[in-house]
């Protein structure tokens, strides 16, 4: 079918087919209800938003709205309107030559006009790919009308020996540009109000007005708008008459649980073949990943108007892994596993991706950091392993008491970030219960998860004040918690945040 389109190349053979002019609302709205009756999918890689933000879009199409994606960071606006794109038949007939892409049935410029009155059945047709039929624009305050909508151009007036009274002289902006397609504005509270304004005529009567031209040009564009509710208060708003002239205003928000936020992770995550054939990570650690996030979004040490974006778990994850290699190649080892202590990688991906309040400042970003991490282990230790607190207060014999106990005979372990796997496993043998621990409640693991759960079992009862967990340069030192409290000198304190953090 696309073919046959294609070689289509006059008015006079178009008029025989069956096409017909709509406008680019019209196209959206009838593909998608074709999608629908086909109960095809449509957002290909957005997760989490099917029985949110994707019934209300669906809904805004079908209503032939202009749309606002309004949400924090990280909230996959901009790439919602980037698959819009989809819905867009994927070729469309214009006059060849027009810098508007006219609609050949439908003109609207005066080269458009002129073509079709010179040329009749004759005028030349093109096609333009749906791919092409998308603009975005980034709003930041240096944004211009002419820019957006057009201006005089004098050295096309002078190049042409035209007055400034043709319609000719115009060079028109993105806006007109993207007639017939979609038009997305990202970031739009940063556009200065007067910029915002210049929007009005467009969305509300259609049509353009630039300087002092009587020039009339109904364009026809599907308006994509994204905002950050944060920008409202900050660094601008969006003006009171071009909100109400955006039809629908659809709410986005951070994945609701683990399992959809470990999915976008593993989807968006950059890792290389060889990454992901030497470097193994167990469910486990994807989820810790993930917990880190929701942890973040619930500290008070974070400003939860800012958000936390989900490119911080996808760069925390890509982190992690890298980290795990580092150590493997440093060891000449052809395969590793991702271990607890690998997540003293993840901090960097951490502390630039999150917004801290006073009490956040004050503790400062690496410590904040080391803090989620923390958070994010206690939880899921519960998920995997009885309450630490509880057993200790249980009749019952306590599961990590010959654990503690080990450590409160004076015994220590140092768990370095590049400790090869050999001596790793050694360390973690040779405290006495704690592979006891693993087997009674998950019986059925390779070596590797077994090890794996050996150490977080190990934070997990720092997490629960059981144990005593000092942060090396390069690793942890695991220590008894009552030891390590009489032992400690005067201005240790001091110390230990610094060296710690």
């Amino acid at each position: 079918m696309a073919n046959e389109l294609l070689n289509i190349k006059t008015l006079g053979q178009l008029k025989k087919t069956d096409y017909r002019s709509r406008s680019v609302k019209e196209e959206l709205r009838e593909n998608l209800i074709s999608q629908l009756q086909k109960r095809e999918g449509g957002f290909e890689g957005i997760v989490g938003y099917e029985d949110t933000v994707i019934p209300d879009l669906q809904t805004a199409i079908l209503s032939r709205h202009n749309i606002l994606l309004l949400g924090l960071r990280g909230q996959a606006k901009t790439r919602i309107a980037r698959l819009l794109v989809n819905l867009l038949d994927e070729y469309m007939p214009y006059i060849e030559g027009s810098e508007l892409y006219d609609d050949p049935l439908n003109p609207i410029s005066w080269y458009g006009h002129n073509e079709v009155q010179a040329k009749g059945d004759d005028t030349p047709i093109a096609w333009v790919h749906r791919s092409e039929r998308y603009t975005e624009k980034l709003a930041t305050p240096d944004v211009t009308v002419a820019d957006l909508i057009g201006d005089v151009d004098p050295i096309k007036a002078a190049t042409l020996k035209l007055t400034y009274s043709d319609e000719r002289v115009i060079h028109f902006g993105l806006i007109p540009r993207a007639h017939r397609g979609i038009f997305v504005i990202n970031e739009l509270p940063d556009l200065q109000a007067r910029i915002q304004v210049s929007l009005f005529n467009i969305l509300q009567e259609k049509d353009i007005q630039i300087r002092g031209f009587k020039l009339r040009l109904p364009l026809d564009l599907q308006f994509v708008f994204t905002a950050n509710p944060e920008d409202y208060t900050n660094r601008g708003s969006i003006v009171t008459p071009l909100k109400d002239r955006i039809e629908s205003q659809i709410l986005t928000h951070y994945p609701r649980s683990v399992e959809i936020s470990r999915k976008i992770t593993q989807q968006e995550a950059l890792l290389s073949p060889e990454q992901r054939v030497a470097v193994e990570a167990d469910g486990l650690v994807k989820d810790l990943v993930e917990q880190i996030a929701f942890e973040a979004r619930n500290s008070e040490y974070i400003d939860k108007k800012s958000g936390v974006s989900a490119r911080l778990t996808i760069s925390a994850y890509e982190n992690l892994i890298s980290n795990a290699e580092r150590r493997m190649i440093i060891n000449g080892e052809k395969s590793t596993f991702v271990r607890i202590s690998d997540f003293l990688g993840v901090i960097p991906a951490i502390t630039g991706k999150i917004e801290l309040v006073y009490e956040g400042e004050l503790e400062g970003p690496a410590k904040v950091a080391n803090i989620l991490i923390g958070k994010a282990i206690r939880t899921l230790l519960l998920q995997y392993f009885p309450d630490p607190e509880k057993a200790k207060k249980s009749k019952k014999a306590n599961p990590y008491g010959e654990v503690v106990g080990w450590f409160a005979a004076g015994n220590n372990v140092s768990l370095i970030d590049d400790l090869p796997q050999a001596e790793y496993k050694k360390a973690l043998n040779s405290v006495t219960g704690l592979k006891d621990v693993i087997k009674q409640f998950h019986p059925r693991l390779s070596e590797n998860q077994q090890l794996l759960l050996m150490e977080f079992v190990l934070h997990g009862l720092a997490e629960f004040s059981q144990l005593n967990k000092g942060f090396l340069d390069n690793g942890f030192a695991f220590s008894d918690m009552f030891d390590s409290l009489f032992n400690l000198q005067p201005d240790d304190d001091d110390d230990l945040d610094d060296d710690r953090y």
